[in-house]
């Protein structure tokens, strides 16, 4: 069993910046697959970015050389910085944990883009 907690959401105006944090129990964080997903209120819950166990990454075209996703093994922990933030990234993200075939997840933390 992996519990995720996630931290760092809030609220920002347009342009800013965020980081986001998940961090992991369990021991064999660094064999697993972590990822950022977001839900904005009516719409389904899309994958933000991911990166594997050897730090390929990969995201999604609307957030492409605004975000970025990073792992440090060592503290169990996977971050999604996030910079000229936009409105419509307003969501819930949420933190995911892969390891076919088991999947985890947070439990969400809200970022607000608003002036």
């Amino acid at each position: 069993q992996v519990q995720l907690v996630e931290s760092g959401g809030g609220l920002v105006q347009p342009g800013g910046s965020l980081r986001l944090s998940c961090a992991a129990s369990g021991s064999i964080f660094s064999r697993y697959v972590m990822g950022w997903y977001r839900q904005a209120p009516g719409k389904q819950r899309e994958l933000v970015a991911n990166i594997n166990s050897g730090g390929s990454t990969s995201y999604a075209d609307s957030v492409k050389g605004r975000f970025t996703i990073s792992r440090d093994n060592a503290k169990n922990t996977v971050y999604l910085q996030m910079n000229s933030l936009k409105p419509e990234d307003t969501a819930v993200y949420y933190c995911n944990a892969e390891i076919r075939p088991l999947n985890y997840w947070g439990q969400g933390t809200q970022v607000t883009v608003s002036s």
